[in-house]
């Protein structure tokens, strides 16, 4: 990892760490504001398929986070650049209240199959479909490969699973476009004038949050709010910079001791 430098930038994850479904993490919102208060740049990071950014954004504001659109990075804009950039037509299995983010990009007769999370499209028949199109030579784009995440009921599978099938029945490997990637936290930073080593990620997924982060040069804070289980910490290496109780106990430690 390069030579740490001054703080300049907190990316923050959203589902899990600042939220679960339509509750927010007791504190949040008054630590968000503290964290405000300081000359750091915040940008918000998420790998959430189920909604586009502007249900995300309507979603957040409902529970008096103050955050505006533009602030936000989510894993449903990368796909749409790759989308753009290689001029494919998707197959899109991605929950309905994503489809927004997706306006304009043509999906009729599709030569390329993206991957989020969309409970109601992963069976059989849709999953089939999208096998026999991988076998022809579509390209397999995931937005993310998370394992689990956390609902108001409990852990649930995310796409991850789903993921690995098709790669496995195919033997192919999906191109992964949100978290852990690096790519996807430097497209994070763009526009910031940030380095990575100027940067702290704070998250509750040991893998892509932290790990992901760490990886493309960040620190990492993991929370232990949202899909952590004990002992996540231990399954990354470098573990990460520091695991605390909750997003409000990561910008206590931010303002005491990294600015």
């Amino acid at each position: 990892m390069a030579a740490r430098r001054a703080l300049k930038a907190v990316l923050v994850d959203l589902s899990g760490t600042l939220h679960i479904e339509d509750a927010a993490v007791p504190g949040a919102q008054e630590a968000l504001k503290r964290l405000r208060g300081t000359s750091v740049i915040v940008r918000f990071v998420t790998n959430t398929t189920k909604e586009s950014k502007q249900d995300l954004l309507e979603r957040l504001r409902k529970l008096d986070f103050d955050i505006s659109e533009d602030e936000i990075f989510t894993s449903l804009t990368a796909a749409r650049s790759l989308l753009e950039q290689k001029q494919v037509r998707p197959m899109l299995l991605v929950d309905d209240r994503a489809l927004p983010d997706f306006k304009g990009i043509k999906t009729s007769d599709p030569n390329a199959v993206v991957i989020g999370l969309a409970p109601e499209h992963f069976h059989y028949q849709i999953l089939n479909q999208a096998f026999r199109l991988l076998l022809d030579g579509a390209p397999l784009i995931a937005i993310h490969k998370a394992r689990y995440y956390k609902r108001k009921d409990g852990l649930a599978l995310g796409p991850g699973p789903f993921v690995t099938a098709l790669e496995y029945a195919t033997d192919t490997k999906a191109t992964v476009v949100g978290k852990p990637e690096k790519t996807f936290f430097l497209e994070a930073l763009r526009g910031t004038s940030c380095e990575p080593e100027e940067a702290v990620m704070i998250g509750d997924d040991c893998r892509d949050d932290v790990g992901g982060a760490q990886d493309a040069g960040m620190l990492g804070i993991l929370v232990k709010t949202g899909k952590y289980r004990a002992a996540d910490e231990e399954k990354i290496n470098p573990p990460p910079y520091l695991t605390c109780e909750s997003f409000p106990h990561a910008v206590d430690h931010i303002l005491q001791y990294l600015l």
